[in-house]
């Protein structure tokens, strides 16, 4: 018996021991129905901090583990798994793909939902559906990839973009979205010295973006959301140690040029329309584009760490290097930032602690690309250099040291300039989110945040050509300015959720303020005696909101949406300050109905509708106009009474009665998911109201300080279709292929101007106070305002030949009529990406369709008038052959010059390979390399430079460079 017992002793005590032993667990993650090995698979221990991420092949591994630990398996798009450790440590884990990811979480408005919950119109893009290439401002990262998103850049480097969500809401103010950056809602305007709000901003710390489109959706942020919302994600800490460094390079070079005459064809031009000129030409032959523009290098460096420190705070930190040169000569781009995440949870992960905290550093040289269109005029038989010029030996027109009236040396006016920009830029939130303990299904935030900006300027020209003060002129001008930003945030609110049986119920409630500050100053020239120096500060803006929103689920196939905010600002009177904006949206989840739910062709079906009202009060530089104010004048502008001289004091502009504009929406949707979700996407059918439009309209004499101001004039209408397409078109353990495609339809319309009274707009270049646009009742806006030619037998343009519409047998501006506009009836993106083993190659498309173009580069210069340039010869484009124009007032309104300017562009191909642990000192390492080519072609029948281009005026954009690019991704 004795020897009995102490063998169950014995056995016992085993058994414990095995129950209890901290054990290695090893193991692989694949995809179930193809087998494919997933990286970045999140492997926990349920109810610990205890975790890992799997490698590039699926591989994991937890030490001291003990027998009996659960381990929960986490995926985006999959569904999670949980695995008990009994005697097995080396697992082959198998993950199913969750239905359409309809569990995957998209950031809204102080808070998340998922796919499946969503009721208005979201759409999230993550790092892995980025747009690649030569992306150095984070905006360019959803080029062509949300419907209703439009994104034009310009090639300058670090170029800010506009930015479009369903064509904006506005005719006036602001139509760029509201902007978010980890729940901070920035100021869209930057300071003088940056290239732009977004300009420094490192794209490689961006984890996602939410685009928010519907009121329902947006109305959430009141005053601030009828041109949506796009809300950044930025990268977080994480548990597990990793390095990753990323290199890029860069070689660009402008392939088009805009074709004029020449050296030898200008000759013959000036010998047959101009003979007694001849003697003004040169001997040389110099193409003056050729000459300011310039083949580029550019490079991207990012390090980034993550890892946990002091054992308890998940970090990440990352350096970012960019230098980005221009193709204008001069032009260049340098940013260097820092980006720091720490992401610590308390007491059982009831607080959960984010701070955020970036510094970015921007230096740019900026080339005047107003040199673009003086390469095209100058007189191509001239030099670049001249010995005995004084202008440090460049050459000029002139007579000693007078030089001639006319267009100057585009390469010497860029050289001898030095005008160079510095910003510091320092910004970042510290939020707090508490689950109470004694009421778990309460949550309470607080969110604290910060942007503050300092911008410099520094402006150097060695000589003021072509002054007619000759001391002046070789004085040149120096001048310097400052601008400072700031932005500050307090948000808090109570999130409460709760699930009744069948329904489940989230609701919020919140506070914000934000507080806006603006000043600087600007030292004038101070080579010149008779310049002052300047300061400005712009009054403070204060926008405060009493925020809400509850969300209820029935059954999980029945959704309510409901939100509302009470915005103030200090943008407005007393009577106008307040607002109320609110939405509400419906859902159901009609594939989780009996009668859907084994359909092997439907996988996923929602139905939604929603409805919305949200504010605009964004006028840039407009803070205060329902004030009384008053300006000084300059320091010469002043009164004398008796002998003393007292500076002038000049009223402004007011107008007391300035308000919100207001934009409602409503919209139908439907999403859906077919063959597993094999393919899924979503068809939207929505119309936009947008009423008290803000726009700077003329004024009747004598009843202001002005002739024009800011007033609520009208009511615009846009009519809009998106749909999206997103389809695995082969899914196997060697191969992958898959596609997004988007398409957007939009129909602007105005419907209402103040007394129904026509507004010019679209400022031209070719004369004095010139408009080629017109906001009027019944058409789109910025419709282009011109002449109807009229052609000869031949076909020919009759030059000031215009159709007498009104019949009244006079041609005047009343005959003048409204044709197409410059907003694309139809926008089009279309990704697509294969993988076959460690290949990978991926390209994007985007096509406008419909969008308009006024030739402004042709109508004001391809006259043979301007064969003189005042004193001396100029050059002009050669599509003057085309319609033998010889004066430019008689043609420049003419309707020849409208085009249709459509365009199906290929923005980039990446071609890439991946290297499996080639550092064999880590367990996990890969190094990926890649070539690619950014603006790889562009098909349109334009006849200009480049069909895109900003609000339909093509007067010479900088010009967009092809960029050849190769890189290298290093983790471990």
């Amino acid at each position: 018996m004795k020897n009995f017992k102490l063998l169950l002793i014995g056995i016992l005590l085993s058994t414990s021991f095995t129950m209890f032993a901290q054990q290695t667990v090893k193991g692989i993650v694949k995809e179930k129905t193809t087998g494919i090995a997933l990286p970045g698979v999140s492997v926990v221990v349920k109810g610990t901090t205890i975790g890992a991420e799997t490698d590039f092949n699926g591989n994991f591994e937890l030490k001291k583990i003990e027998t009996g630990a659960i381990l929960v398996f986490r995926y985006l798009g999959y569904a999670d798994k949980e695995i008990t450790i009994n005697t097995n440590f080396n697992l082959i884990v198998e993950l199913d793909e969750s239905s359409e990811q309809l569990d995957e979480i998209i950031v809204v408005g102080y808070g998340t939902t998922t796919v499946k919950d969503a009721t208005g119109s979201v759409e999230s893009i993550t790092a892995k559906d980025f747009t690649k290439g030569n992306i150095v401002t984070p905006e360019n990262l959803l080029s062509g990839r949300v419907s209703g998103v439009n994104v034009t850049t310009s090639g300058a480097p670090g170029s800010g973009s506009q930015i479009t969500i369903r064509g904006g809401s506005s005719i006036g103010a602001s139509n760029n979205p509201l902007i978010i950056i980890d729940g901070l809602p920035i100021e869209e305007n930057g300071v003088s010295g940056s290239r732009g709000v977004l300009a420094s901003i490192n794209p490689s710390d961006i984890e996602s973006f939410s685009v928010l489109k519907d009121a329902s959706a947006t109305a959430i942020y009141g005053s601030r959301a009828s041109n949506g919302v796009i809300i950044i994600t930025t990268k977080k800490g994480r548990k597990e140690y990793t390095l990753d460094l990323d290199m890029q390079y860069t070689f660009g070079e402008v392939i088009d040029r805009v074709n004029v005459f020449s050296a030898d064809e200008f000759r013959n031009l000036i010998t047959q329309r101009r003979p007694s000129d001849v003697g003004l030409l040169g001997s040389n032959n110099t193409n003056w584009q050729d000459e300011i523009l310039r083949s580029t290098v550019s490079s991207l460096y990012n390090l980034t760490a993550k890892g946990e420190i002091f054992g308890a705070i998940p970090t990440r930190l990352s350096l970012g290097f960019a230098n980005q040169e221009g193709a204008v000569l001069t032009s260049q781009f340098d940013r260097k930032t820092i980006s720091l995440s720490m992401n610590p949870s308390l007491f059982k992960d009831h607080l959960k602690i984010n701070l955020n905290y970036n510094r970015a550093f921007e230096e740019s040289r900026f080339g005047d690309s107003g040199q673009v269109g003086a390469a095209l005029r100058y007189d191509p038989t001239q030099p670049v250099y001249d010995d005995s010029s004084p202008f440090a030996g460049y050459f000029q027109h002139r007579n000693g040291n007078v030089v001639s009236n006319g267009t100057q040396n585009p390469v010497a006016s860029l050289l001898l300039a030095n005008n160079t920009g510095f910003n510091f830029r320092q910004y970042g939130n510290l939020n707090f989110d508490y689950k109470f303990h004694f009421l778990p299904e309460l949550r309470g935030v607080v969110n604290v945040g910060f942007d503050k900006t300092k911008g410099s300027t520094n402006s150097l020209n060695r000589f003021q050509i072509g002054n007619a003060d000759l001391t002046q002129q070789f004085a040149g001008s120096k001048s310097n300015g400052t601008q400072e930003r700031s932005n500050e945030l307090f948000d808090s609110y109570l999130n409460y959720v709760k699930e009744l049986d069948d329904l489940k119920l989230d609701i919020t409630a919140g506070y914000s303020y934000q507080r806006f500050e603006n000043f600087g100053a600007n030292s004038g020239n101070t080579r010149d005696p008779d310049s002052f120096a300047t300061t400005f500060a712009d009054p403070d803006v204060v926008n405060i909101g009493f925020f809400g929103r509850a969300k209820f689920s029935y059954l999980k196939k029945y959704l309510l949406t409901l939100n509302f905010r009470r915005d103030g600002t200090s943008r407005f009177s007393e009577n106008n300050r307040w607002g109320n904006f609110g939405g509400a949206a419906i859902a159901w989840n009609v594939s989780d109905e009996d009668f859907l739910k084994e359909s092997k062709v439907v996988s996923n079906l929602k139905l939604r509708a929603s409805y919305g009202l949200t504010g605009q009060q964004n006028l840039p530089g407009v803070n205060d106009l329902y004030l009384d104010r008053y300006r000084f004048g300059n320091e010469n502008s002043r009164y004398l009474f008796g002998n003393n001289a007292v500076q002038s004091t000049i009223p402004s502009v007011v107008n007391p009665d300035l308000k919100w504009e207001q934009t409602t929406t409503i919209e139908f949707g439907v999403d859906y998911g077919l063959f597993d979700n094999r393919f899924n996407g979503s068809i939207s059918a929505f119309r936009k109201i947008s009423d008290d439009l803000l726009f700077n309209a003329a004024l009747a004499d004598g009843t202001n300080f002005g002739n024009s101001a800011i007033q609520n004039i009208g009511q615009l209408q846009i009519d809009g279709l998106e749909f999206t397409l997103n389809g695995d078109i082969l899914k196997s353990e060697d191969f992958n292929w898959n596609f997004t495609f988007n398409a957007t339809y939009l129909d602007r319309e105005i419907t209402e101007l103040a007394n129904n009274q026509d507004v010019r707009t679209g400022g031209t270049s070719g004369g004095t106070g010139n408009t080629i646009q017109l906001l009027r009742e019944g058409f789109a806006p910025n419709s282009f305002h011109v002449y109807k030619q009229l052609y000869n037998t031949a076909g020919e343009p009759i030059e000031g030949g215009y159709a007498d519409l009104n019949g009244d047998n006079i041609i005047n501006d009343d005959d003048r009529y409204l044709k197409e506009n410059p907003n694309a009836d139809v926008t089009l993106g279309f990704q697509s990406s294969f993988n076959y083993k460690n290949f990978d190659l991926a390209f994007n498309l985007r096509a406008s369709l419909g969008n308009y173009v006024y030739n402004n580069v042709n109508s004001s210069r391809a006259q043979y008038e301007l064969l003189q340039d005042n004193a001396v010869l100029g050059n002009i484009p050669n599509s003057v052959l085309n319609t033998n124009f010889l004066r430019t007032s008689d043609v420049i309104n003419s309707d020849i010059y409208i085009e249709d300017a459509s365009y199906l562009r290929m923005d980039n191909i990446t071609l890439g390979y991946v290297f499996n642990n080639p550092i064999k000192k880590f367990s996990y390492s890969n190094i990926r390399i890649w070539a690619g080519v950014q603006n790889v072609f562009t098909l349109t029948n334009y006849s200009g430079l480049d069909p895109e281009v900003f609000n339909g005026i093509d007067n010479l954009i900088y010009p967009r460079s092809r960029n050849f690019l190769v890189g290298a991704n290093i983790k471990f």
